[in-house]
Order: C-alpha cells, then structure tokens, then sequence
C-alpha cells in the first residue's frame, strides 16, 4: 500500500520531540508491566496491548484540544495515557480495584473519563463510531467550537457502523476526524482476506469526505497529518478520514497464539519500531543524549511502579456493591 503524500513535516523544538518521545515510551513501558502483571494473575480477562503502535496514539493526540471529545477502541490504553489519564488509575481499572477510572467494572477494554472528555474504550469492534456521531452531534447543535476524533481499526470498517457512521457525518457536516488505525490484522485476519479495497482512506470518496493516510510508525508524521485533518474539520470543511498504517508487534490479546502472521513479517515490522526510529533521528540531529533517554526511562519507571503499587494496594469494590449501577440502580 502505498502512503498518500501529506504537508511537510514543521520543525519540531528540542522540548516537543522529547516530550512525544517520553509518550511513547510511557505507553510502552505501561504496556510491557500490563502484560507482565496479567502473566502474574493480577489482571483477569481480555487485555489487548498498543504495543508497535505509539506513535500513532502520541502524534494524533497533538492536534486535539481539552474540549474535544475521544473516542477509542478497546485497545485503549495508549489513547488513554496519551490523552492525560493518570498510569494510577488505568492500572487500577486493570487491577479491578475500585479506584480505577471505571471503579473496576470496565477493566482493560472500557477507560473512561468525563472529566477529560474521554469516552470509551468500546469492546465492540466498531461501536465507538455511533457514538462519536452522536458526541459530535451533541456539541454542534449547541455551538460549541469542538471537534470528535474517532479511533478504530482496520477490522471496523468491515462493520455497518462504520458506513452508518460516516454517511450521517457526511450529511449532517459533523466536526469528526475519523482515524483509522490500520494494523493490517482484524484480529487474526489479514487486511486483504477482509476487505477488497485495501486503501482503507479511499473508502471516505463514496460519501465525500476528504481523507489521506499516514504512515503510522512516523510521531511526526502522524502529528502532522493529524493537525491538517483536525484543521480542516474546524474549519467547516466537514469530516475527516485518515487512515493510519501501523503495526502491533505483540498479539491480538494475551490469549491470542499468534498463528496467522510469520515471526519474519514481525521481525521486519519490528525494524520500524516508531520508538527506535525516533530516537535515532533526535541523535542525529543533536537533540537528545544518553543522558536525557536515562532520566526519562527514571522517570517512567517511577510512575508505572508506583501504578502498580496504588492498584495492589487500593480495595476492591465491597460485595454489597456489586449490583449498584445494574438494572436502573445507581451509584450512591
């Protein structure tokens, strides 16, 4: 698949690229003690890891403001860390404690914080998109000057909401920035045996919208094109798609066995680990040093240990609980 040609990359100060490059490790770093904790049997049920794709989560996150609305997949965690939710309470929600950011009754598939206008992890595959619509909906008619950006994967737009969801963004000139996160594996299924047109940005020509893709292993790049797509939806120029072309190194789930893709396509994948590639071209340029990778790897130490710390030691929901929030009851 060949990428569509986006604006130049800006400049980026010394200040920003550390930053984006601290993100991506943050994600990282979170991600490895997630599994690590799982294998431990501190984290029950499904848990599905960003690892590969951060630089997606960390550019694309750039362009959008605290009044925007998020809407992600159920491969969250790296939005949700990107987005500014505490590594404290996602591990707690992991943990099934009741000091996670859903009082434990998500878990890993289902962050969520109003207070950052973070609506979901959706264990649906494509069930955010309905609601981004309507998310966006909500805030044009009551003018306010925000913009929805939409997470999905590629296995999304095999659904009917991902149809549904941009014709009515198409008609209504909803303010979303759909974003395509494109993997190549639904699940365990190779992009090309489920969908005939692979060129998943050409599908927004069917109901006008403009569209581009990116390449996903690229923070820059990402951040760029995000920016351009985030200014023209506020622009009045109507939705948004850009489809970002990325790769997961680790399997679908913990669960998952890994059979359908070889450990040569993960190996070449693996020598554009967006990590890697960044942190060599901020050597080259002079910006970044040992000594900067060292405190920031200190430093992300510290807060992923210390996550993990509030989630063993924060209580879990008492039994008389359980059923607030179930069958019209509500949380006192």
């Amino acid at each position: 698949m060949s990428v569509t040609t986006m604006p130049e990359r800006p400049p980026v100060t010394p200040e920003h690229a550390v930053f984006l490059l601290r993100e991506m490790l943050r994600i990282r770093r979170f991600e490895e003690k997630a599994a690590e904790m799982y294998s431990l049997g501190k984290i029950h049920g499904f848990l599905h890891l960003y690892i590969g794709e951060e630089a997606t989560g960390v550019g694309s996150m750039q362009a959008f403001t605290p009044d925007d609305a998020i809407v992600a997949t159920y491969r969250e965690h790296g939005h949700a860390l990107a987005r500014g939710m505490p590594a404290r309470v996602l591990m707690a929600e992991m943990y099934g404690k009741v000091t996670g950011c859903s009082h434990g009754h998500g878990g890993s598939m289902h962050f969520f914080d109003t207070n950052r206008r973070f609506y979901g992890g959706y264990a649906i595959v494509g069930g955010g998109l309905p609601i981004a619509i309507g998310l966006a909906l909500a805030d044009q008619m009551q003018n306010r000057q925000a913009i929805t950006a939409c997470y999905f994967g590629d296995g999304a737009v095999a659904e009917g909401e991902f149809h549904e969801s941009l014709n009515l963004a198409a008609l209504w000139k909803l303010p979303v920035v759909f974003l395509c996160e494109n993997n190549l594996y639904a699940m365990g299924t190779a992009l090309e045996r489920h969908q005939a047109q692979t060129d998943i940005s050409r599908k927004a020509a069917v109901y006008g919208l403009s569209a581009s893709a990116v390449d996903g292993m690229d923070v820059l790049a990402v951040e760029a094109a995000t920016r351009e797509a985030a200014a023209s939806v506020r622009g009045g120029k109507g939705p948004y798609l850009l489809e970002l072309r990325t790769y997961r190194f680790r399997a679908h789930s913990m669960a998952d066995p890994d059979l359908y893709r070889t450990k040569e396509e993960i190996a070449e994948w693996k020598k554009r680990d967006p990590i890697v590639l960044f942190q060599n071209r901020l050597r080259e340029s002079g910006m970044l040093t040992d000594e900067i990778v060292a405190r920031i790897e200190a430093e992300v130490g510290d807060e992923i240990g210390q996550a993990v710390q509030f989630a063993e030691e924060s209580p879990r929901e008492p039994v008389e609980d359980l059923l607030k929030e179930v069958g019209g009851q509500n949380r006192s």
